[in-house]
């Protein structure tokens, strides 16, 4: 299973040292001890954000500190409390003990907050051992170091658009046009053993990861071919992208295709058959006038309200407006999910 997973080193900040000072003012005789106690160090938090897609920005960054407390000082002023850190991971990140393999804390919603590393308490200054007996103590407590460890966050999200469909019907063509992602292209089936997710970077810096995964055959849902694997591949994606082979040469109608796709999506799981779906006709360079095969597809999805697009990803031909609605699919989900209506 493909995860996107990255090693991080956590230092909290160090709690201020106490301080040791007395009182020293004119027509005030033995004013007594007057040190402040140091401010607590800052602690690292992990938040889950809608916005963060990957780990990328911890993999060049692995070394993740908060600040000190400051010192305490004379006229019982206290030390200023070390800042926190917040660090944004995406929603489908876990939480692992990286010797163990134990889960510490699964990210499965928006908005979760895991405290990874505690900072040290600050010291107590010599006005805290103030007594009745012991009115001019001379001792102070220096602040406690903050918590040090290393973690390992997995993505289980692989991508937002998870692409369905049978080998050899484009998929990884269509995924090395549209992004970065360099899939190995055959003529045989299979090419793809393991996913292959690739950033899509539309115009005004919009972006969203689409993932080539391995093709699935009719009885995936009971574990034939590589189905199942790709299968629980797309689980937390957030829309599906069928890509269905237009080949007029095709061992396949276009309608089975879908036909035998969609069964074996929900004989796998209901929740995942209810997430959006887009259709996108592949090798339309291939098809000279429409069929009958062809006619009863398009009929077929105006009828289930499943939208349409007729594409050549190896000609470049419909590709930009398919990217559009897919990124428009994508930011109305995630409206949602941030109003609470999913």
């Amino acid at each position: 299973m493909f995860i996107d997973s990255v090693k991080v080193f956590l230092k909290a900040g160090k709690g201020g040292n106490g301080c040791i000072a007395f009182r020293r003012e004119k027509y005030v005789p033995r004013g007594g001890p007057s040190g402040g106690n140091g401010g607590n160090g800052g602690s690292i938090y992990f938040v889950s954000d809608l916005n963060v897609d990957h780990l990328i920005h911890l993999r060049y960054k692995p070394i993740i500190k908060a600040k000190n407390g400051t010192h305490g000082e004379g006229s019982n002023k206290n030390g200023k409390r070390g800042e926190n850190t917040i660090v944004k991971v995406p929603v489908g990140t876990v939480v692992k003990d990286p010797d163990t393999g134990e889960i510490l804390f699964d990210f499965s919603e928006p908005g979760m907050r895991y405290l990874a590393a505690k900072g040290g308490k600050g010291g107590r200054g010599n006005a805290a051992f103030k007594t009745p007996t012991r009115r001019a103590p001379r001792i102070s407590e220096e602040g406690k170091p903050g918590e040090e460890k290393e973690l390992l966050l997995e993505l289980k999200t692989i991508a937002d658009v998870g692409l369905v469909g049978f080998p050899n019907t484009g998929k990884s063509t269509f995924i090395s046009k549209v992004s970065r992602a360099k899939p190995e292209i055959a003529e045989y089936p299979f090419t793809t053993l393991t996913p292959h997710p690739g950033v899509v970077e539309l115009d005004g810096y919009r972006t969203f990861i689409i993932a080539d995964i391995p093709g699935i055959i009719e009885g995936a849902a009971e574990g034939a071919g590589l189905g199942l694997r790709f299968l629980k591949h797309i689980e937390r994606t957030r829309v599906l992208l069928f890509m269905i082979d237009g080949n007029p040469y095709s061992k396949r109608k276009p309608l089975e295709q879908l036909i035998v796709l969609l069964k074996e999506v929900k004989k796998y799981s209901k929740i995942l058959f209810q997430k959006p779906k887009i259709i996108a006709l592949n090798k339309i360079d291939l098809i000279h006038e429409e069929k009958d095969d062809i006619k009863e597809f398009v009929e077929y999805c105006n009828k289930e309200n499943l939208q349409l697009f007729k594409i050549s990803a190896l000609k470049n031909e419909g590709i930009k407006p398919l990217l559009e609605r897919l990124y428009s699919k994508m930011k109305e989900i995630k409206e949602s999910v941030e109003n609470g209506k999913i």
